[in-house]
Parts: C-alpha cells; structure tokens; sequence
C-alpha cells in the first residue's frame, strides 16, 4: 500500500494517521488473530483452516479495490489482515513438524518468500497506479490473483502429504500460552522491534523521500531497495546462522540497522541508496532469525504454535504503532525527521534485546 497511499490519501482526503490505518490495521489483526489460530486447527484441522483464510485473503484484496468510502476501504483491509495473520501463524507449527533440525533455513526460505511479495509488490503497485486507467484500484486490487496462486501451492502440499501419509499428528496435549516465561517475553519483544521497524519504513519511506525532493519513481525505487536487500537478507542470515544460541547474528543483525538509520535520520536527503539498504540487511537477518527463535526454545508441535502465536501477537500489537505513530509525528511535526528519530531508538532496544535472547536449555535437537 505504501506507493499508492498519496493517491488514497487524496481521494478519501485522509490524514497520513487515517492513512496508516491501512498498513496498521493487517499489523493489528495478525497480532489478535495468531492467538485463536491453534485452537483453530486443533478444532477444524491445520488444512481447511489455512485455505479458509486464504480464499478470505483473495476476496478481501479484490474487495478493497472496489471501495466506495473510507469504512468499506477499512473493512477489506480487515479482511486482508485476518487471512495474512492465521495463514502465517499456523505455517511455523508446519516447518517444527517437517523440518525440526532445518528450522533456521526454512524459516529463511519462508522469510525470502514473504519478502520478495513485498519487493515485487512495491515495485511493481506505484508504476501500475501511474500508468494505468484502472489507477490504485486495479494496482491494489490485482493482487487477489496472487492469493488464488496460494491456495492452488497449499492444496498441493496436503495432497502431498496426503500421498506420502505424512499428517502430524496433533497430540491431545494442552499447550499453554509462555505467559510467564521471561525468554518468551524477551523473543516477542525482540520480534516487536523488528517489525515496527519494518512495517514504519515500508509504509513511510516511499513519502519520506518524496518530501525530500525525490520523483515518486526515484522515492519508490529507495523502497524497492529496502525490500529487495530485506528479501536477500532473509535466506543468508538463516543459512550462516547455525549454531543454536544465535545472539552474535542477532546482535550484527541489530547493529547494522542502527548503522544505516542514524545517518538517515540526522540528513535525510543523504546517499538513500546506501543507508536504506544497510538498515534492511540487518532487518532482514533480524526477521528471519526471530521467526525462528520460537522454534528454538519449544520441543513439540503444539508447543513451537503457542509460541510463535504469542510472540506473533505481541510482536504484530506492538508493531502497528510503528506506522501509526510515525504518521502522527508527521502530522504534528510537519515532516518525517522525529519519526525516524524514534526507529533509531526502536534500532537502539533491538540490540539492547539480543544479550538476552540464550534458547532455553531444556529444548533438543
């Protein structure tokens, strides 16, 4: 949505804290959503469960397009939210069943994959919005082919399973939520950070440029790269991690975003091409390795859902104030510079994080 915001923003004539309602809302609802997603499939089964949120996911994004008005406009953002948010909390349960000992790289693969939608996305939805009759309607709308897509590569991987009888069996075990488990705490919060990072930047730094003084193809391209060197990062950051304790790559990963948002945030107008880039390298490494560092602490099935659902939903909560409160600075302040002021901080906790982050002792490999 980022490239095509200015143009709602101008039909609509929201302000830019209405606006960013439309990358908060999904970032709420994959929070809310991730925890009720195990009950979910312990009570409907793992497979009906995910294509269900997907077909949600294809009419919502088709829905969105066809808006007449600002609640119409909400809902099917809603909608968008929900299938993303139960679809990707039920997938790391899949990859801990299948491939427990290749969590890091699968998780990585996974990682590539949602990032190089977002990549191909931003890219590809501003020029199309510029170019074409159809405007940002049929560039945001498009994308519910992509859904149809997945639900055709999800039914292939339970006719898969189906074939080779590789159904996990789900345990009669009642797994609880790690309320009360500092590192679960800890592996949330990092995964916060991460995401209000990624979710503020994806939404603002296409505008923040554009103030700047850069074309809107020129401001969609520095986004484009923070994606493309996220989306790269991803699957190098879960190979080259392959040790259990992870924090040294936690903590370059943490770094290395400081690194490329300090300089951003003192002259924005300064070499966008170097230091966007730089921040999404550590991001990126940071994502990947906080996806998998539920997986990491748990020692079954049930247990490495309950976790990634609570860390999915501490993590998303905390992570739709990223573009929200950057858009209200913005609004208050008159331009993006306290906003980016408050990622480098958000950069700042990331690292303070990472000592912290030794997997539990008692998981196996």
């Amino acid at each position: 949505m980022g490239p095509i915001l200015p143009s709602i923003i101008d039909e609509f004539r929201l302000s830019h804290a209405m606006a960013s309602l439309l990358t908060s809302i999904p970032d709420i609802l994959m929070g809310a959503l991730a925890l009720p997603s195990p009950w979910l499939a312990r009570r409907f089964g793992r497979d009906p469960v995910i294509l269900a949120a997907l077909l949600l996911l294809a009419i919502s994004i088709a829905g969105r397009a066809f808006a007449t008005g600002v609640f119409p406009l909400l809902v099917a953002t809603a909608g968008v939210g929900a299938g993303i948010a139960i679809t990707g909390a039920l997938i790391a349960g899949f990859i801990k069943a299948r491939f427990a000992t290749k969590a890091a790289l699968l998780m990585g693969l996974y990682a590539t994959a949602l990032s190089l939608g977002s990549t191909v996305s931003a890219a590809v939805t501003g020029p199309i919005a510029i170019q074409t009759t159809g405007g940002w309607r049929l560039a945001s709308g498009m994308w519910s082919v992509l859904a149809l897509f997945g639900i055709a590569g999800w039914l292939a991987v339970v006719l898969n399973e189906r074939r080779h009888r590789a159904v996990v069996p789900v345990s009669g075990q009642r797994v609880r939520l790690p309320l009360g488990n500092p590192t679960a705490w800890l592996v949330s919060l990092f995964f916060a950070c991460v995401n209000f990072l990624f979710y503020a930047m994806v939404s603002w730094t296409s505008p923040m440029y554009r103030e700047v003084g850069l074309s809107t193809t020129l401001a969609g391209l520095v986004l484009a790269s923070f994606t493309a060197v996220f989306t790269v990062a991803n699957p190098v950051f879960g190979w080259l991690s392959r040790s259990h304790d992870r924090r040294g790559w936690l903590a370059i990963c943490a770094a290395l975003s400081l690194a490329g948002l300090v300089p951003t945030a003192l002259a924005p107008g300064l070499a966008p091409f170097i230091f966007i880039p730089i921040s999404a390298i550590g991001l990126g490494g940071a994502f990947t390795l906080g996806m998998t560092l539920p997986l990491d602490n748990t020692n079954s099935v049930e247990e490495a859902d309950m976790w990634n659902a609570f860390a999915l939903t501490v993590g998303y909560l905390i992570a739709a104030g990223g573009p929200l409160v950057v858009g209200y600075l913005r609004d208050v302040t008159g331009d993006f510079r306290s906003g980016w002021w408050l990622l480098v901080a958000v950069s700042a906790v990331m690292l303070a994080l990472t000592p912290f982050l030794h997997p539990s002792r008692s998981t196996h490999h």
